[in-house]
């Protein structure tokens, strides 16, 4: 590398704070897929490249939006229909019993927020 691109480099590094962004990946798409993009991202205040960008990055790092709350909800969802089940025939849940099916959702609710997640995703894939 030159001396001029290196001090190229270090000049946008200073002005941006970060490093230069200097590798691209190209892919192709349908007419109709490329539209549906784009309408996303226009949707979410982007231009394509930024949203298609941000939307890479973020399952790099797993960071699926809301999936925290998912978790949330289909641990209630667990709660219910293990509270609700012996009571819909008549039996009581004992103290004991309830606070086993807590700990039981604790420790399976985000299991089972992947596994609804993946289903959804293959549904939609599979459409």
């Amino acid at each position: 590398m030159s001396a001029d691109t290196l001090e190229l480099e270090g000049r946008l590094m200073r002005i941006t704070g970060r490093e230069s962004r200097s590798q691209s990946i190209a892919t192709r798409f349908t007419r109709a897929e490329a539209n549906a993009l784009s309408k996303k991202a226009e949707a979410d205040g982007q231009n394509l490249r930024e949203w298609a960008r941000g939307v890479l990055l973020r399952e790099l790092r797993d960071e699926r939006p809301h999936f925290d709350l998912v978790c949330e909800v289909v641990g209630l969802q667990l709660l219910l229909m293990n509270v609700l089940a012996p009571l819909a025939r008549g039996e009581r849940v004992t103290t004991e019993q309830f606070q086993g099916i807590v700990r039981s959702v604790q420790s399976t609710k985000v299991k089972a927020a992947q596994e609804m997640l993946s289903r959804r995703r293959e549904s939609k894939e599979g459409e």
